[in-house]
């Protein structure tokens, strides 16, 4: 059948006989089980925070009825982490450039597991802001840390799946957070949430313990010099020997040091702690960098703005705005946001590569619009009604399940891939420690405001505004924001600096490639096979 097959291929006599298997597509390599180890491993980080998050929306309430504190204190409270994460995700660019990626997470677990047993044995509410204090510097050095490291060890044609790892273990820890609220609600009151947030301290221990097993990056390792111990890393998480020595050429570029300097250790020029860094990013960037800022912190300001940690933080309050007063009931409505957030977190990690970032982004806030458009009608209604409206409370719970659905398609997951990968190798980590800090100063203000904006403008009306915020975002990422999907890491550059041009750039970008691959249509310009690279407009 074969041969049939094989001498139909030409109609022509005298013409060789051209195999059909010549004519398929080049099979798509096989995922490097070894990267997705590590990534999986640095991602464990991300508990932390899910975590803290999950449970925090549970134990406030117990944390209220024992030590007898206003709204305002549950505000700041509950909000309060976020912004004392600031100081860990902008010192963590520094230290994770002198004591390496790796080592870093380890320090990261240690301030979280202090933070968790100063929460757990707190006596009062300023013993408790102390715990929160300290955890929320490990949760910034952890925010900012394990994107990084997981965007350097990935191969291009996985990046995105891999790099979407730290929002799966958001919300998983945000599910685990639910899951103990829920079990450990039966417990006294004094003793119940001291638990909740004291057992926070376990997954910290695990992560530290378990990141020892995993190698430094490769990028951080050739700017100290190592290209020896870089090439090892590199040969374990890439699809091939070729794609190493690629990957490789392209970070000793983007590194100052020669092509042909291939020995295990090397003198760089040190600028891996910081040097001149923040003067680029900030004071005297270029035309590429701006635009790269510009879209890596309006997307960190748009994924918390559009009023994520509200429903996420605050889901027991909606509910019981939403007619359901019961804790047992509402705990239980919690744990179903909780499941749905993280199921569909695990659908996106294999759309990524696939569908590609730009595309699956404005699906997913186009979803959140509609579905915050309906949860701000369905609580209004239910606010100006004086009986009991089912229709209204299935539309509220429909609607908040819709839009953690929506989000966690899309902008949960891309706002970390999307930021990670963009900026250039020297101005990787500040570039991210600076969208993490965006991150957390927007979503610590929502959180930290969000039941006296409630009160001040109605819960509907809550919902309206962050409405709004989803549809301006929506232009910004449609206007501002380039296909990043298969590049590698070192061409990044490139796609940016044009700001509302960039359809014209990427372009012009395809047609060379296509001149630069002898004609074939399959080169990069560097002989480096791009899985995916589409233009999308």
């Amino acid at each position: 059948m074969a041969d049939r097959k094989s001498e139909s291929s030409t109609g022509l006599p005298g013409q060789p006989q051209i195999p059909i298997a010549a004519f398929d597509p080049p099979k798509k390599p096989k995922r490097n089980n070894f990267a997705i180890a590590c990534a999986v491993l640095a991602s464990l980080a991300s508990i932390l925070l899910g975590y803290d998050i999950g449970v925090m929306s549970g134990a406030a309430i117990y944390i209220k009825k024992d030590l007898k504190i206003s709204d305002v204190q549950v505000e700041v409270l509950v909000g309060i982490l976020n912004l004392y994460s600031l100081i860990g995700s902008a010192a963590a660019g520094r230290t994770s450039d002198w004591i390496g990626r790796k080592y870093t997470i380890v320090f990261a677990a240690g301030i979280f597991f202090a933070g968790a047993l100063l929460m757990g044995f707190a006596t009062n509410y300023a013993f408790l802001m102390v715990g929160r204090f300290v955890a929320g510097i490990g949760v910034g050095y952890a925010l900012m840390i394990a994107p990084v490291y997981t965007a350097e060890v990935s191969p291009a044609s996985s990046r995105g799946f891999l790099t979407s790892f730290p929002e799966v273990f958001i919300n998983a820890g945000i599910l685990l957070g639910y899951v103990s609220n829920y079990a450990l609600s039966k417990l006294p009151t004094h003793l119940g949430w001291r638990f909740m947030l004291g057992i926070g301290a376990i997954p910290s221990v695990l992560l530290a313990v378990s990141v020892l097993a995993m190698p430094e990056s490769p990028r951080w390792l050739v700017m100290q010099g190592r290209l020896g111990d870089a090439k090892r890393v590199l040969d374990k998480t890439s699809e091939s020997q070729e794609e190493a020595q690629l990957r490789l050429a392209d970070i000793k570029e983007a590194a100052g040091i020669p092509e042909h300097c291939n020995d295990d250790v090397v003198q760089v020029t040190k600028r891996s702690h910081g040097e001149d860094v923040w003067r680029e990013l900030i004071l005297h960037p270029t035309p590429a960098v701006r635009h790269i800022m510009i879209a890596a912190l309006g997307i960190h300001f748009f994924q918390q703005a559009s009023g994520i940690d509200a429903v996420v933080l605050y889901s027991p309050r909606i509910f019981e705005k939403a007619g359901i007063t019961d804790d047992t009931h509402k705990l239980l409505a919690t744990m179903a946001v909780g499941f749905v957030k993280t199921l569909f977190i695990l659908v996106a990690t294999f759309l990524l590569d696939r569908i590609g970032r730009r595309r699956l982004l404005l699906s997913s806030v186009a979803g959140m619009i509609i579905s915050l458009m309906g949860l701000g009608l369905g609580l209004t209604i239910i606010d100006h009604s004086d009986h009991k409206l089912t229709w209204a409370i299935a539309l509220c719970l429909s609607t908040i399940l819709s839009y953690v659905a929506f989000f966690s398609i899309g902008m949960g997951p891309i706002t970390w891939v999307y930021s990670s990968e963009i900026f250039p190798l020297k101005l990787r980590a500040q570039g991210c420690s600076l969208g993490v800090a965006v991150n957390r100063v927007t979503s610590g203000t929502l959180s930290m405001t969000f039941i006296s904006l409630y009160k001040a403008i109605t819960i509907g009306g809550a919902f309206f505004l962050f409405t709004g915020v989803a549809v301006v975002a929506w232009v910004f990422f449609y206007t501002l924001l380039p296909e990043t999907q298969g590049r590698t890491l070192e061409d990044m550059e490139v796609l940016f600096g044009t700001f509302f041009k960039w359809r014209s750039t990427a372009e012009k970008l395809k047609h060379n490639e296509e001149v630069d691959g002898n004609g074939n249509g399959n080169g990069n310009g560097k002989g480096q096979i791009q899985m995916g690279t589409n233009v999308q407009t």
